[in-house]
């Protein structure tokens, strides 16, 4: 086993948690008194678990089938179908079948058993699945006029900005999406989430309004948030368990 150097030593130390430390400094932050875990009957000691954890996995393909479904508006396997054509016809997704077997799904017909670990097809086709959804859900939610009322969104359930959304007007809507992909508030993940898909966002925009820019069926502003619900659709926090 290779020896730590010095350096990597203090590194390491200074990383290390301390669960009494941040548990009062999360009191503190919010105003709430707090008793550290050590001072609790029968927790003087906290055992850690440092048994070896397998790496993510998938669910079973259906459940992801049924989630897109849901979140897309409570389509039926077929509206979903018809929907990805979307206002020019152009087919994003073209059908089912097409894609059960690239999905893992068994083929009993054909005697093609199910498929038992993740491969980079199976991840490319749920990721082309989502991404036609988002395009035609930002057609749906934000692209007509008048627009749906809000309580029907399922996607993009908030008024978009008259102008360019400000880091904060950005970071009120995006964490209605990141609720409804992810399960949680944006400010709660381990990285600053909101500020990368702002930078996504605007990048999108930009590349959209850019002298010779091709033509695209969405406006420059809602290819920018359907650019961002690409993202949530395809993050390992959504697909992974």
């Amino acid at each position: 086993m290779k020896r730590l150097t010095l350096a990597a030593m203090v590194m390491l130390a200074a990383c290390a948690k301390d669960p009494d430390r941040d548990a009062a400094e999360e009191a503190k932050n919010n105003g709430v008194p707090s008793t550290p875990a050590s001072d609790l009957p029968g927790h003087g000691s906290l055992a850690q678990d440092n048994t070896t954890k397998e790496g993510p996995r998938l669910l079973p393909a259906e459940v992801y089938i049924q989630a897109y479904l849901d979140i897309f508006g409570g389509l039926s396997p077929l509206a979903a179908e018809l929907a990805s054509r979307g206002k020019e016809g152009s087919a994003l997704f073209d059908t089912w079948r097409d894609y059960l077997a690239s999905l893992g799904m068994p083929d009993y017909e054909k005697d093609i058993s199910r498929v038992t670990q993740t491969n980079a097809m199976m991840l490319a086709t749920f990721e082309r699945v989502g991404i036609a959804l988002c395009d035609r859900a930002a057609e749906r939610e934000l692209d007509t006029t008048p627009r749906p009322a809000l309580a029907t969104r399922t996607v993009f359930g908030f008024e978009p900005t008259a102008a360019a959304p400000t880091e904060a007007e950005f970071a009120e809507r995006f964490d209605v999406m990141h609720r409804t992909f992810i399960g949680y508030p944006a400010k709660l993940a381990e990285t600053p989430r909101t500020a990368r898909f702002f930078e996504l966002y605007k990048s999108v925009v930009a590349k959209h309004t850019e002298k010779g820019a091709p033509a695209s069926g969405l406006t420059p502003a809602n290819a920018g948030w359907a650019a961002v619900c690409y993202g949530l659709v395809r993050h390992p926090e959504f697909h992974t368990y």
